[in-house]
């Protein structure tokens, strides 16, 4: 009998594996793979012209500031500090007290100056006085010469007869020579006097030489005086006021303190020379403020600098050295506001500008047909087109 543990056993079969169908080739694939391949230097190209034709357009930088007019505050005349009436960084309008002189120099020059004017028109009046006299004299001296010669006659004609004497004679003739003189005499003081009144006898009092003189000196010292307050010339903000200090003494012209008009502002922007190219006086231009970015103004170009900026410069560049390198330069271009903003801007701020030159880079026309395509095409090129 048999074993069966003996028997040997059946190798086991292995399963068999699925077939797998052929894979067909995706068409799709390859018909898009050029496309795809050309499209991103396709891109490239238009992104590439549509920069380089709306580059040329704005002229921008960074390099612009704020400015104010800087008004240096000086006395017109010397003397020594009596009350300072503004703080630091104090808003004031024309006309604004900022500090005064001691006057009790200028007011006695002003008093002594009235005086003079009083004593000149009083001089005046006695040469009035004078004058009359004169022409008294001189009238009285001529009626005097017409009977001394009425009076030489009737001797000259009893000497003829017989029935004067020699000495009689003579004596009617002296008498007729200092008439004459007297009355020579008399219209010289009338000449002279005359003379003193600037030749009309009938001239006003304040229109004499003499009063002018007067009346001009007591101008120049009431001015004197009212220099010593020291006024706002403009609406502004006062500065550098802790220089001024109560009985301080400081001459005539020398800047004590500083104002700065807030009634005239503009932003000076440094351009590089290559942007001048295009750009004109009237050009708009967009101002952003690092100071208030969200608040954005409108202005245009007013004017250009006569110069770049090393140009003015206290140590001006020697460029006629063997080691020159050249740089570009900038041009400092004034930039107006178009209108006044509530914002309170300060000199030396930061601002952005961009200046509408409102140049025409032309396209060549398939990246034309391309950009207006894709609806890119800049603004000036559709008018352009147009």
């Amino acid at each position: 009998m048999s074993d069966t543990n003996d028997t040997p056993a059946a190798p086991s079969a292995k399963p068999a594996a699925p077939a797998v169908p052929a894979r067909k080739p995706r068409r799709r694939r390859s018909l898009l793979r050029y496309p795809l391949m050309a499209a991103l230097p396709l891109a490239l190209v238009i992104a590439g012209g549509w920069y380089w034709a709306s580059s040329g357009r704005w002229a921008s930088t960074e390099n612009a500031y704020v400015q104010q007019n800087k008004v240096l505050v000086a006395p017109e005349v010397e003397g020594r500090i009596a009350e300072v009436l503004v703080g630091q960084n104090q808003t004031v309008k024309p006309g604004d007290v900022l500090f005064r002189l001691d006057d009790a120099a200028y007011r006695i020059a002003f008093e002594k100056a009235e005086g003079a004017v009083a004593l000149a028109r009083l001089n005046v009046e006695e040469l009035r006085t004078r004058l009359k006299d004169a022409e008294l004299k001189a009238e009285t001296a001529r009626n005097t010469l017409a009977f001394q010669e009425v009076q030489f006659g009737r001797q000259e004609k009893l000497r003829q007869t017989g029935n004067a004497t020699e000495a009689q004679y003579d004596s009617a003739r002296h008498e007729l020579d200092l008439a004459r003189q007297a009355l020579a005499e008399a219209e010289q003081g009338v000449t002279d006097t005359l003379v003193a009144l600037g030749g009309d006898a009938n001239i006003a009092t304040d229109k004499h030489p003499s009063v002018l003189g007067a009346l001009a000196a007591e101008n120049s010292a009431r001015l004197d005086l009212e220099r010593t307050v020291v006024r706002a010339p403009t609406t502004g903000t006062v500065s550098q006021v802790g220089n001024l200090q109560v009985g301080q003494y400081i001459g005539s012209g020398s800047a004590v303190m500083a104002l700065i008009d807030t009634t005239s502002t503009w932003v000076e922007a440094n351009f590089k020379e290559t942007d001048l190219a295009h750009m004109q006086p009237g050009q708009p231009a967009e101002l952003r403020l690092d100071a208030y970015p969200d608040a954005p103004l409108r202005g245009h170009v007013d004017s250009f600098g006569g110069g770049t900026g090393a140009i003015f410069s206290l140590l001006p560049a020697q460029n006629a050295t063997g080691n020159w390198v050249k740089v570009v330069q900038r041009v400092p271009v004034r930039i107006a506001l178009d209108e006044p903003t509530s914002l309170p801007l300060k000199a030396g701020l930061s601002v952005g500008v961009d200046v509408d030159t409102g140049f025409v880079r032309p396209l060549p026309g398939f990246l034309r047909t391309a950009l207006d395509t894709l609806g890119l095409a800049p603004e000036h090129e559709k008018l352009a087109a147009q």
